[in-house]
């Protein structure tokens, strides 16, 4: 690098004399030396002030557990889906198959991204789009990409198709699943260049046969047809033979996905709010788009906060990497000293975090309330997870309100919430963003 300066002996001798100045460093140093360094940094004092009560409080079922999986957005939507099932069957509980949505969210993926490698085909190696499609798929998703996989293959209860191992413990397969992958698109670039994309296609088809069976050899054949049966808080047994799963959710669940829009909050320069948003090569299946209306965080907060006053939870995006203590519950920047501590200020404005690569959307969740301040301005949010009732709160968050400003970057609303406007943004033919935008983050988890 031209020009640059190394560091010197005297510069060492001035860090040394200044780092014993401060009396209180030493005693920082023994107390990281042998701890957590966020149960050392954490001011409980502080965190105290977010209790656990809430002005709207829509009190949910039990939270459920993705485990070691990146399945975060499929959990949150089922959570959602699962209320509507219980209000309907008159139960206390019931869950949703995260291993048959997994399984075709999967297979679609793997087709769409196969198709990613036929269009393509004609770049450079180490063209970055390619570069970034060759990095590979997981379990990571998006509301729109939950859409699309329940309008083709419906929903199935938890005990239709129940997790197992694999669906519950996704890394290792993913491996070897995205090697294959990376492979496969070796091959449909060399038959693209020898005998044209029809040809590659038609190769394409034998390839996901092999990703079918692969698949239900990993997570179990998803089933055509079930019997739900199901006993009621009343203690009458119920059941409804030979569902499909689309029938299952169009009747237990009823949720119309084409009424709900996804907003964003990207206060960069490239993202103008009032403008609707796709990314470049982002989804599972072809025939459906990912889009966002970007709004001011204002619009975020007032939206849900409506949607919540009529009783529904809300599905968002968030950084839950950014000041949170998993075994309490609690995402708060005031609630830790590591900051001062180690005397090192990071703050950023929210788009700088975005443009810089220091925070993206990398966990979905539910909100299932807010409290309001003396005067009516909301302070802490109440947020259902799936990481399961050993942490937090029975599996309950809570998000202080400066958390929630600076690192939520997304949420799931009715269309009635929208202004005119703001609907014919939405609306309006989308912006296209590069593959590796921060807004398509969240589907890169895996």
């Amino acid at each position: 690098m031209k020009n640059a300066t190394p560091i010197t002996a005297d510069m060492i001798a001035a860090y040394r004399e200044w780092y014993h100045e401060d009396a209180a460093a030493p005693v920082y140093a023994a107390a990281l030396s042998g701890s957590d360094f966020t149960e050392v940094t954490y001011d409980a004092a502080a965190a105290a002030r977010l209790q656990n009560h809430f002005t709207i409080d829509l009190h949910l079922s039990e939270v459920t557990n993705q485990k070691r999986s990146g399945r975060c957005w499929l959990f949150a939507s089922m959570n959602i889906f699962r209320e509507k099932v219980a209000e309907r069957c008159n139960l206390d509980r019931i869950e949703l198959s995260g291993a048959y949505f997994a399984f075709w969210d999967k297979l679609e993926k793997l087709n769409f991204f196969l198709e990613a490698g036929i269009a393509t085909a004609d770049r450079p190696i180490r063209d970055r789009t390619l570069d970034w499609i060759t990095d590979g798929i997981g379990d990571g998703g998006q509301w729109d990409m939950m859409a699309a996989i329940v309008s083709k293959y419906g929903v199935v209860p938890a005990e239709v198709m129940p997790d197992n191992e694999q669906s519950t413990n996704t890394r290792a397969h993913w491996a070897l699943l995205n090697s294959r992958l990376r492979r496969d698109i070796t091959v449909l670039r060399k038959v693209v260049a020898e005998r044209g994309e029809e040809a590659a296609r038609a190769c394409k088809e034998e390839m996901l046969a092999g990703y079918f069976k692969a698949l239900c050899i990993l997570y179990e054949e998803p089933p055509e047809r079930f019997d739900f049966t199901y006993e009621d808080k009343d203690k009458v047994y119920h059941v409804d033979r030979g569902l499909t799963p689309q029938e299952f959710y169009d009747k237990y669940v009823g949720i119309d996905l084409s009424d709900y829009v996804s907003l964003i909050n990207s206060p960069t320069e490239d993202k103008p709010f009032g403008r609707s948003y796709t990314v470049k090569f982002l989804g599972n299946t072809v025939e459906y788009a990912v889009r966002y209306l970007n709004l001011p965080m204002e619009e975020l907060e007032r939206i849900a906060i409506e949607q919540l006053k009529d009783g529904e939870p809300v599905w968002f995006g968030s950084d839950a990497g950014k000041y949170g203590n998993r075994a309490v519950g609690i995402w708060d920047p005031d609630s830790f000293t590591a900051e001062r501590m180690l005397g090192l200020d990071t703050t950023m404005t929210k788009a700088d975090r975005l443009n810089f690569n220091d925070s993206r959307m990398n966990h979905a969740m539910v909100i299932t309330g807010v409290n309001f301040d003396e005067n009516g301005q909301p302070d802490r949010w109440k947020i259902e997870n799936s990481w399961g009732d050993e942490r937090g709160m029975k599996g309950y968050y809570i998000g202080s309100e400066a958390w929630f400003r600076a690192f939520v970057y997304q949420i799931i609303t009715h269309k009635k919430y929208l202004s005119a406007e703001q609907l014919a943004a939405y609306e309006a033919e989308p912006v296209e963003l590069e593959p590796w935008d921060p807004m398509g983050s969240l589907a890169l988890i895996r």
